[in-house]
């Protein structure tokens, strides 16, 4: 569309009775082909596409959500963390929500609070979004969701919520993960396998200490203390020099994600210790370079496309009165240079 120049009424944009006169068809054709587009015949569809593209037609949502009482517009709650896990989630669930025919509008919660909560309701409400995705990586986002679910149907991505089955959950079996990552270094013959944790208050750092446990129990091992930090290198560079500064090397560390393991190689690096000829070290998440380190990193990889894909289906059959569920999507591990049998 032409925009027009100052003192002059602006350009009419183009209609839908517009597309189906260059088409030379109906106007109740030109709504097929936009709404379903495999009810038109393809000659048909292709005539409408062509005007389409012609006159530059966008369709006008505020109005169509007029008539068919559907905005088309889904909520996203995110804590707002740049880690790479809620990150992905939240592009996985945009554009699947995108694919699905739905905009998305984004609220950030990096602090929780009841003003907080409500401040989100109300700007959903405003907008008249139809559902709400929750990424909730931490037990008080968790919490605030089952508020807005009193209100709108709401799908929770939340590793290891369990206790309330009226809710809708969609989430990466963190535990899962972490047993094939653990089951990986007993099958190369570790057999003192140390877990270094992320933070309490995450679903997924709880969850991944559950299957490693698990896992060493299953297998008749004894599970050492865990050692806890935050997501970040610099907690495992400075839990590998303690490590090596206290001389209580495990033969093996599953790490809770990449950073961590990263920094533990970091600094066995610089005290000496091979990785993986005096320790194997496996992470979680499989974040982009990984597999350039050096060594390169075995690790898990976890569906975030597919996670997106999934909550936006469930929201999807949630507004159709569809029961809640609780679905686990499994991760993969990616085997690379890090892990070797013990010395």
């Amino acid at each position: 569309m032409v925009r027009a120049s100052a003192g002059t009424p602006p350009e009419r944009r183009p209609s839908m009775a517009d597309v189906a006169a260059v088409a030379g068809v109906s106007h109740q054709t030109v709504s097929r082909v936009l709404n379903s587009p495999e009810a038109v015949r393809p000659e048909t569809r292709r005539r409408v596409e062509s005007a389409i593209r012609q006159l530059g037609y966008v369709r006008n949502t505020a109005a169509r959500a007029l008539v068919t009482r559907r905005t088309r517009l889904i909520g996203v709650v995110s804590p707002g963390e740049a880690l790479f896990g809620p990150a992905s989630t939240t592009m996985a669930i945009e554009q699947a929500a995108r694919l699905a025919g739905y905009a998305t509008t984004l609220a950030m919660m990096p602090d929780v609070d009841t003003g907080s909560i409500q401040g989100v309701l109300e700007s959903f409400r405003e907008l008249d979004v139809e559902g709400i995705v929750v990424v909730a990586p931490v037990t008080q986002i968790a919490l605030a969701a089952k508020e807005l679910a009193t209100t709108l149907p709401v799908v929770m991505v939340a590793a290891g919520l369990r206790e309330n089955s009226s809710l809708y959950v969609v989430a990466v079996d963190q535990e899962v993960g972490a047993r094939t990552a653990t089951r990986h270094l007993i099958d190369l013959g570790h057999r003192d396998i140390l877990h270094v944790a992320g933070p309490n208050d995450w679903f997924d750092a709880r969850s991944r200490i559950v299957g490693w446990r698990d896992e060493l129990l299953e297998a008749g091992l004894e599970a050492p203390p865990i050692i806890t930090g935050s997501w970040a290198p610099e907690d495992g560079y400075e839990i590998g020099r303690r490590l090596v500064a206290e001389r209580r090397l495990p033969s093996a560390i599953f790490a809770a994600n990449d950073l961590l393991a990263l920094g533990l190689v970091r600094a066995f690096h610089e005290a000496g210790v091979h990785v993986p000829g005096d320790v194997s070290v496996v992470g979680f998440d499989d974040i982009d370079g990984a597999g350039y380190w050096e060594p390169p990193m075995t690790t898990v990889r976890q569906p975030f496309a597919a996670v997106g894909q999934r909550a936006i289906e469930v929201l999807l059959a949630a507004l159709e009165g569809a029961p809640s569920s609780r679905t686990l999507i499994a991760p993969e591990l990616v085997v690379r240079g890090s892990c070797g049998p013990p010395r």
